[in-house]
Parts: C-alpha cells; structure tokens; sequence
C-alpha cells in the first residue's frame, strides 16, 4: 500500500537538494500539501514545479532567526495549519576545532540547533491545540557517536538527539509525536557527491545511502498508525556500519 498523507501540510525544511528535496517530492506524491523552505530561491523553484501549484515556495536562510519565525508565519497563514514539520535542513563542517573557522561554525550551530527549536516552537501550538501533528528532525549517527573528525558537527547533533527526546516525552499526553532519522553517509551535495556514476558506485558497494533512501524511511515513521511513535530511526549503509 502507497503511503498516504492526504489532507495533511508538510513544512519541510533544506529542501532544494538532497534529503530535504528527497522529502518535499515524496510527501508532495503521497498526497500532501508542501511548503518546502531553502536557501536557493532558483533551486527551490525546481522542486516546486516537481511538486505542483500547490506548492508553498519559501526561500530563506534560516541563520537568521527572523527568517525562521517568517517562515512558520507564512506557511500557517497560507494554509491555517502545519500538521508534520520535517525539520531537515542543517550544515556540515568537518575538521578540527582548533583550525576550523568559528563564525561558519557558529552558522553550523544556528542552523542545525537554533532553527530547529525556533520552527518547532512556532508550529507545536497548534499541533498541541488540535491535539495531533508529527515532528521529524534530521540527525545523524554523529548525535549517537561523537565522531572525532566532525566534533563540531556531532556536537550539533548530540544537542538535536537530546532536544528530540525531552520534547517527545513533554508532548505525547498531547497526541504529538517527535522522532529523529540518523543516517549515516548519504550520498549528496552535503557530502561532495554529486555524479551519479560516483553515487552509484557507493550504493552498489554498499557504502553510501541515497537521498531517497532517508526520505523513505521518514514516510515510514509518519504513516505508521496514531498510537506507534518511532522515537529514533538510524539508517546506515550496509558496508559502512560505523
């Protein structure tokens, strides 16, 4: 059976490439209403031509925290409600703390932690007044290792995993649920791939994950039936069980 979201609205966030991308198209086919958000207004627009007329095209950089909080306005005014907020987009910096630059890594921290409490608080009223909606936050494995490579990084995660499952626990007497999805190495723009022969090669070695392989495992979560809540999903490819 195809998943299906009809009559819900989707605010979906990092989505003019990679898992976010993934995530507007596949919602958008299992019958919801999209409003993808990201930093390219041209590449956004690509995905919502994919998407239909119904699509929401909201470009923004959500380091600036106005920008976030314009975003939640707009799309609960647009369409009166965001029933699954799949809080997605996020930045990665590898590298040493001591030679890293520390105002990209401030951005690091703005995106993956501070938007993301931002967009949660702006929708969970309503979600808590109806009493139903679904949260899904991209983490990483990075939030349940730190990995020495990407301290920064897995700091970021480690906070998101430990947001996620506090909030979780204070909302489920309200009928919301919250989860996070960690993949390991996806195979996209985030991680320098972006010729297909060379995402090919990783998948069929099983070293890599798709995109689409993140966002099928986030459909899997939010149609599972009301009283199931799949606290944490991690994805990893098979061969690179780190």
């Amino acid at each position: 059976m195809s998943p299906n979201l009809a009559g819900k609205t989707v605010l979906v966030t990092g989505a003019s490439s990679g898992i976010g991308r993934a995530l507007a198209l596949s919602v958008a086919e299992a019958g919801a209403s999209v409003a993808p958000v990201g930093r390219s207004a041209d590449r956004l627009q690509l995905v919502a031509n994919l998407i239909g007329p119904t699509a929401l095209v909201l470009p923004a950089d959500l380091v600036d925290a106005s920008a976030v909080e314009t975003v939640a306005a707009k799309t609960l005014a647009h369409f009166g409600r965001v029933d699954i907020l799949l809080a997605n987009a996020g930045l990665y910096i590898p590298g040493d703390v001591v030679d890293g630059d520390a105002d990209a890594r401030d951005e690091l921290v703005q995106v993956n932690v501070s938007s993301v409490f931002r967009l949660i608080r702006a929708v969970l009223h309503g979600m808590i007044a109806r009493r139903s909606g679904d949260i899904v936050v991209t983490s990483s494995i990075s939030g349940h290792r730190a990995i020495q490579w990407e301290p920064v990084y897995s700091a970021s995660k480690h906070a998101i995993q430990s947001f996620v499952h506090g909030l979780r626990r204070r909302v489920a007497p309200d009928n919301v649920r919250v989860g996070a999805v960690a993949p390991g190495v996806v195979l996209n723009e985030l991680w320098g791939y972006d010729d297909a022969n060379a995402i090919d090669a990783k998948v069929a070695a099983h070293e890599g994950l798709r995109s689409q392989d993140v966002a099928d495992a986030v459909l899997f979560m939010l149609t599972r039936p009301p009283h199931v809540t799949i606290r944490d999903l991690v994805i990893l490819p098979q061969n690179r069980d780190i």
